[in-house]
């Protein structure tokens, strides 16, 4: 009996007969790139969204090697928490509305399109201040494995001078 190796030949052999390797980013302009093709593919990610009046919801829109992508929505008045990202380092774009982030050098608005590049152990707050929902979307690299929460919420100058944040 005849394998399909012996019949077709060996597909390694032969390197048009495979998919092409998908490219995957390795550097931080890399993944900024990435996020921005995402985020412009507005009808692949905006039927997924969803909003919970309880809790920020969020959703892992794509898996890559050494990387994560996850979708987030915000409704007015909900927040991130003080927090930092562990060992990953990370893309956030705002794909609609506007959202605030309280880092150490005090707030800044994110509005659509904006993106903010940030290392690990990078200590911030996100919030939606505004009247309006907002989507973000979030690069982590590598995965996302911890989000350690810090005390003070928007890292106000006084919380850095007793965390010593």
């Amino acid at each position: 009996m005849n394998s399909d190796v012996q019949i077709a030949g060996d597909p390694l052999a032969v390197p048009h007969l495979l998919p092409p390797v998908p490219a995957h980013p390795d550097t931080v302009a890399g993944f900024v790139g990435l996020a921005r093709t995402i985020a412009a593919d507005r009808a692949a990610w905006a039927p997924l969204v969803r909003y919970d009046a309880t809790t920020r919801w969020y959703h892992r829109l794509r898996t890559g090697p050494g990387y994560e992508v996850w979708l987030l929505s915000w409704l007015p008045g909900q927040g991130s928490g003080r927090h930092d990202h562990g060992r990953s380092s990370g893309v956030l774009t705002v794909l609609q509305g506007e959202l605030t982030e309280h880092g150490t050098a005090g707030p800044r608005a994110l509005t659509a399109g904006t993106q903010k590049v940030f290392a690990p152990g990078y200590v911030h707050e996100v919030v939606n201040d505004s009247l309006t929902p907002a989507v973000s979307l979030h690069v982590y690299f590598p995965g996302l494995t911890e989000m350690p929460m810090h005390d003070a919420p928007h890292c106000s100058t006084a919380a850095r001078e007793t965390t010593g944040a």
